[in-house]
């Protein structure tokens, strides 16, 4: 049996993994630190107009920070979401996170379908045994067809 090459996909001997997940340009840790500077900042120049007799800069100062963590805080919550799809012998193991809460599912290969059909933009629907999961929200949508017909080819050649 020949490898086929994949796109998106990971082989590691006779496993296919799919690691699809959001393009985060920060980490949460790296927001984090961002998120401690603007504090020490924005509160440092707060002070400094306090002392000065300007006391309402540094109440302000406090609502901006909160808004703005709060904005931080959502962002880093889901910084980690990704869609995680395995082809495992006679298993399709798909597995969601989103917000830190996992879903998973597992179908039997010679049972499974993917949806679309080539050309479409929608999400791609892994259907099976009375399950269905949609997956591809991590990938452009003109991208899509091509990672349906990849699943396809490693349902049918794996």
């Amino acid at each position: 049996m020949s490898n086929p090459v994949f796109r998106f996909a990971t082989v590691s001997g006779q496993n296919i993994h799919w690691f699809l997940k959001r393009n985060c340009s920060v980490t949460p840790a790296q927001l984090g630190w961002m998120y401690v500077s603007l504090c020490v900042v924005s509160l440092g120049i707060g002070a400094f107009f306090w002392v000065r007799g300007a006391h309402l800069v540094l109440p302000f100062a406090w609502i901006e920070l909160m808004a703005v963590g709060a904005a931080f805080l959502v962002y880093a919550r889901h910084a980690t979401d990704g869609e995680r799809i395995s082809l495992q012998g006679a298993q399709l193991v798909v597995e969601l996170e989103n917000a830190g809460r996992l879903e998973r599912a597992e179908f039997n290969r010679q049972w499974v379908r993917i949806e679309p059909t080539t050309g479409d933009t929608s999400l791609i629907e892994v259907s099976g045994q009375g399950r269905t999961v949609q997956v591809g929200r991590y990938v452009r949508p003109e991208l899509r067809g091509a990672l349906a017909r990849e699943l396809r080819m490693a349902l049918r050649t794996a």
